[in-house]
């Protein structure tokens, strides 16, 4: 029996994520169900899509993700259902799998039309459930709907390059519990255009001129009280791979964190210039 797992919008205070799991477990009484996260905010398709990118990997081949965010039908945002490095997606066509398909292209793409004679306001319920008991027992997605070729995309997920310039411009595409602010700004990107150049990275009023692999890299244990570490602004390659802006030993509930600190939300700009004078040391990641 595949994985299932959940993803959505729909917090845990409400009905929702209850009788999803109560139908799929009616349909299939040994399902295996998994939540990633209730907890996006409401309709954040960007934040949707960094989740599940570097959430899904870590689930076997064959898992089926149910993506309920910004999921209501309509003539602009249709179900689909896509076969992708071996996982399948079902989920709104709103551009939330922009960011997984920028990397691996998607073996096949299904509009569900199952559920053309279904009216319904909670459609993670009624046809995302349905489409995933179908997957899940060996049925071949042609039944479910039509294939097509392509899928909409966000411009918003992807960095914007000006290689005549030496710059990238991106920015923040999610808020983690700590605080700390990640950007559209992978390794990869940076490292094609980067070159191993200087660099100066602004975010508002600051900027950064080192990257690191480690929070902790800021620290020097040697001194006597490395304490007063704690609250320092750095930049780093987070373990999905794109540049974050952090305070080192965040606390929300105390100091704040990069997000309150340094006055950057969501869409914010983050801008990164290379120089072409002279290379710097670059550490690359374990």
């Amino acid at each position: 029996m595949s994985f299932i797992t959940l993803t959505s919008d729909f917090g845990t205070k409400d009905h929702f994520v209850g009788a999803v799991k109560g139908a799929i477990y009616s349909e299939l009484p040994d399902a295996k169900i998994v939540d990633i996260t209730h907890e996006i905010s409401p309709f954040n398709i960007t934040e949707t899509a960094y989740i599940l990118k570097n959430a899904y990997k870590s689930f076997p081949k064959g898992t089926i993700h149910i993506v309920g965010v910004d999921s209501e039908v309509s003539v602009h945002n249709k179900h689909i259902v896509v076969l992708l490095d071996d996982h399948y997606f079902i989920c709104p066509d709103n551009g939330l799998i922009s960011m997984i398909a920028s990397e691996i292209n998607p073996t096949k793409i299904v509009e569900i039309t199952i559920h053309n004679h279904i009216e319904s306001s909670f459609s993670v319920l009624d046809v995302f459930v349905q489409t995933a008991c179908f997957i899940a027992r060996g049925g071949n997605l042609t039944v479910i709907g039509k294939e097509i070729s392509s899928y909409k995309k966000i411009s918003e997920i992807q960095p914007k390059v000006n290689q005549q310039k030496n710059i990238i411009i991106g920015g923040v595409i999610y808020i983690d519990n700590y605080g700390n602010v990640i950007t559209n700004i992978s390794k990869k990107v940076f490292s094609e255009i980067g070159k191993g150049r200087d660099f100066k990275i602004t975010a508002r009023r600051y900027a950064f001129t080192k990257i690191l692999n480690k929070y902790n890299e800021i620290v020097d244990f040697a001194a006597k009280d490395i304490r007063h570490y704690d609250g320092t602004k750095l930049a780093i390659f987070n373990s999905a791979g794109f540049i974050e802006i952090a305070i080192y030993r965040s606390n929300l509930h105390t100091v704040g964190g990069a997000s309150s600190l340094l006055g950057l939300d969501y869409r914010d700009t983050i801008t990164i210039e290379f120089f072409n004078e002279q290379k710097v040391e670059f550490i690359p990641l374990n």
